[in-house]
Order: structure tokens, then sequence, then C-alpha cells
């Protein structure tokens, strides 16, 4: 399976089902009233981390998603069916970017995990809602609102107890293989791995996860070789070993080796400094004189407060002290109940209703010609009123004269039939086109539906 570990993607929620006009007609009931049903609620967006997927493989080729729709209302008070939600699995350690700004928006780490990507549409009311002792009979409905729509990125980093780093063919998928269960690709030349593996030690209390990050050299730090595509694999390591290769036996030049890889780690983030590490200094087998550079080493990192080990991961020398090292690390330092996570999730908590506001209407003079009318009560209602029926007509013109629209077009120089636009629509302008109508209005007044839009 192909390791990828960041994805672009948009995801869609489904628009609200339209409410329904319909006025009840049975036998012995000629006049049974308004009987339309509301529309359903669109399906949402979700994100789960799951531990059954270690990359974001799965979702390569679901770059467009889409929730279903809700269903329209119907007659005789049926309301439509509510849009089946979409739910998305991601491995553990996704974390998930609005691709257009780069803000973090959630960070999923343990199994079960949950994001709302996208909210579903609400759905639009029917007339049987809008009846009153004021309005016996409305012959208008509402729209369901869009779904909201964004683009993602999704970007995967590993969750792995140890992280194995060094150069590249310094033996670190040897290693692996020799003190887990995996079972990685192994060869003798530089970047035989190009893509992380994962093993798994247990050590009778718990499995620990270790990773062996591809081959790391000078400049990694500015993407040079594999780069910056695998260093984020290693942010959420407990602990990192570092492993060096015998087959070079100038100690100085093996220090200078470990200090390139821990610069660019630095320069990559400078919390990773500060991370606990071992140093392992492979191939044992290949040394000329291996007890003269493992004891100048071992003498070395005694100094500086560091564990060393010698091994041969060919012949297994030294493996069983570098699994007991890593076993009394881990018993040491248990795994957090939660994971340190870089973004919060949003919480489930009633929102409390906000205090309604009138706020304020903004006319802005398009350099193309026209006017745009900024107001969120407006927008929304140009969307949710049906104007092809004259009573949301007549409801959204007293909408404009309750927000003074009109006078203020005039005020900022708008003609007769110049284009006014209001959300996704547009209209022509035609100052006092529309009578008032008393009544009506004393009918819209009274009803709650007036109050229904949030400021």
């Amino acid at each position: 399976m192909r390791f990828i570990d960041s994805i672009k993607m948009s995801v869609k929620a489904g628009r609200g089902g339209n409410g329904c006009m319909s006025f009840l007609r049975e036998r012995f009931r000629p006049n049974g009233g308004p009987d339309g049903g509301n529309g359903g609620r669109g399906g949402s967006i979700i994100f789960e981390a799951t531990q059954n997927l270690q990359t974001l493989a799965d979702l390569e080729y679901q770059r467009h998603v889409r929730a279903e729709n809700g269903g329209h209302g119907k007659g005789n008070a049926r309301n439509g069916h509510a849009g089946k939600d979409t739910l998305i699995y991601v491995p553990c350690g996704t974390i998930i970017y609005d691709a257009e700004t780069n803000e973090g928006l959630a960070d999923l780490v343990e199994p079960g995990d949950r994001f709302l990507a996208a909210r579903g549409g609400r759905g639009g009311r029917g007339n049987r809602y809008f009846s009153s002792s004021a309005r016996r009979a409305p012959r208008f409905c509402e729209n369901g609102d869009l779904g909201e729509e964004v683009t993602l990125r999704l970007e995967l980093r590993l969750i792995a107890d140890v992280g194995l780093v060094g150069f590249p063919n310094v033996g670190k998928s040897s290693i692996l293989a020799a003190i887990s269960n995996a079972q990685p690709k192994i060869a003798n030349y530089p970047f035989t791995t190009l893509s992380p593996n994962l093993g798994v030690l247990n050590t009778g209390f718990e499995h620990v996860v270790i990773a062996d990050i591809p081959g790391l050299i000078e400049g990694a730090s500015e993407n040079k070789g594999l780069g910056l595509q695998f260093l984020r694999h290693i942010e959420r390591s407990r602990l990192l070993i570092h492993v060096l290769s015998l087959e070079n036996e100038d100690f100085d030049s093996l220090l200078e080796e470990l200090e390139t890889v821990r610069s660019e780690m630095r320069m990559y983030d400078a919390r990773l400094d500060e991370r606990p590490y071992f140093v392992v200094a492979n191939k044992l087998d290949e040394a000329l004189e291996p007890e003269v550079i493992t004891e100048r080493l071992r003498l070395h990192f005694e100094k500086i407060g560091v564990s060393f080990c010698a091994v041969s991961a060919l012949t297994e020398e030294g493996i069983p002290e570098l699994v007991a090292q890593v076993i009394a690390f881990t018993d040491a330092h248990p795994r957090p109940h939660s994971e340190v996570r870089l973004f919060a999730l949003d919480e489930d908590e009633e929102e409390k209703t906000p205090m309604r506001r009138r706020g304020k209407v903004q006319i802005i003079s398009l350099h193309g010609g026209g006017y745009r009318v900024i107001h969120k009560r407006l927008e929304k209602a140009v969307e949710r009123y049906d104007l092809g029926q004259d009573e949301n007509v007549a409801r959204f013109t007293m909408l404009l004269r309750k927000y003074k629209v009109e006078r203020l077009l005039e005020a900022a120089g708008a003609q007769e039939s110049d284009t006014i636009f209001i959300g996704h629509k547009e209209f022509v302008f035609y100052p006092d086109y529309y009578p008032s109508d008393p009544v009506f209005e004393e009918q819209e007044a009274e009803t709650p539906e007036n109050q229904d839009f949030d400021e």
C-alpha cells in the first residue's frame, strides 16, 4: 500500500430540503387549512479517527465528497427526511487544515475523535408552520439552506512512541525488524526506505509503536532529499533513537553525523532538541576494530548523560540490551492518557441564543456597475424565500422597508434600473414599485416567524 500523508480535498454538506405549500383537501373537510410539511436537514461531513488505517491512501481518490441533501416537505403535514451524514475515516494523528487560509481546524489523535467539517443546511419550513390566528391561509413556504462547503488539507503525523532517525543506509530498517514485528524492505543502498515503517514492540505491559523514518541528510529542513516530507512524523515521538553506522570508524565523523541530524531537526522544530534520545551504533559486524570505537563513543555519551548502545542488526548482537533500554524508558515515561493536540476539538456544548441585534446595512458600489447590499438577515432571507410566490415577495419587500434599504440605496446614488445584488441573487432597482400593505404588515408583525433570523 502506498504511504500517503498529505492530501487536499473539498467537502460539501447537503442542502436542506424545501418546505411545501399545501392545503388539506379531504372529504367532509373541504377547508382543512394549510398542511405543508417542512424540509429535512441536509447531511453533514464528519471526520473520525480510527486505528484501522495507517495512511491517507484510502482518500487519495476521494478528492470531492458530498453529503446527501435533505428531502422536500410534502402535503398532509409530512416533513422531508433528513440527509444522511457522510462519515470519513482517517488514521489517528491526522491534522485538518483549511486549505485556503492554512488555519488549523482539528487534530484527531485518539480513536473515535470526530470533527464536523461541514454542517448540513437547515430545511425550509412549509406553510403549515406559518399558520396563525392572524394568518389562516399562508400561501408561501421557504427554501432549504445551502450546506457548508470548504476545501481542506489533511496532513498525517504518525503517532509513534519511538522514532528511529539517522543518515541513509545506517541500518534503521534492520534495527526495526530486529526489535519489533515489522518486515520493512532492507537493502544495502541509500534511501531504501521511501516512506515511514511502523513496528510494534510488546513490553508485556503495553505495545510500543516504533517508526523508522526515511534517511535525513544535511539540508533536510530546507526540503532537500526526502526533507520535510517525513520530518513531521517524529513530532509526536516520546523517544528518539539516533542510529550511527560503524562502517565509518572515524570518531569525529560519527559525532559530526549525529550533530548534522540533530541540527536539521532543531531547525525544523526547536522543541525536538528537548526530546529524550538514545544513540545506537549499528553494524558491529562490519567494523574492523569495534571495541575501540564503541568504547570511545560510550565514554563520550556517558559524559553528556546520553544512553548508548552498540548493536549488529544482522547478527542481533546487542539487540537485547537495546530492547531493555527502550522498555525501561517507556516504563519510566508512560504514554499520556490523552495525546497533546495541536488543535482542540470542537466541544458539543449547547450554544446560547445570542442577543438579537438589527445590525447595520452596508451598501457597496461595484466597479462594474450596480450595488451590493450586505446584511446577514437580508442575505439569508433572499435564499430562503421562494420569490416565485407572491406572498414571499411581499414579505421580502416588507423586510427591505424595515431596514430602509431603498432609502440607503438612493443615498448611495442608485438610480432606477440599476442592478442590486443581495446574496447570490440580483434585482433591478425600481423605487416605490411595491406599495405598502398595512394589513399584511400587521399580520407579519404578529407571527413568531418574523424573529427567526440570528443576527
